[in-house]
């Protein structure tokens, strides 16, 4: 007979369902399917994003090695060009990696928005008289 150590974690309290979104691609659940064979391209996972509204689904080749900067650069060219900027994101990964990636995102908005700004103010200034 052995002594084991017992569990020390609180009882879990009730689960709550998931508020309904009120619009396609406000809120979305991510994921990523790992440990698959290289591809040409050195792709060795795939990054699955799904709308909770329509179900409806992108299937993203990555690498796991990938940074989050990579990670932000890829949603905002393949997922925000097309649906625009989510209210929420929801994950069964760590809650640090989602809170990383929502920095990086905002990061590199803030750096899109300025970019966007020097531009236009470039574009304006040549055409005072």
């Amino acid at each position: 007979m052995s002594a084991g150590k017992g569990e020390h974690k609180a009882p879990a309290g009730k689960l709550r369902p998931l508020s309904i979104p009120e619009w396609k691609w406000e809120k979305f659940t991510m994921d990523f399917v790992v440990g698959l064979p290289h591809t040409l391209r050195k792709h060795d996972a795939i990054w699955v994003i799904v709308d909770r509204l329509t179900k409806s689904a992108h299937f993203l080749p990555i690498r796991l090695g990938d940074s989050l900067d990579k990670l932000a650069e890829l949603y905002i060219s393949e997922i925000v060009r097309l649906h625009g900027v989510p209210v929420s994101i929801v994950s069964d990964r760590d809650p640090r990696f989602t809170s990383r990636f929502w920095g990086s995102l905002q990061g590199r908005w803030v750096r899109n928005y300025i970019s966007v700004l020097h531009f236009i103010r470039r574009q304006t200034g040549s055409q005072k008289e």
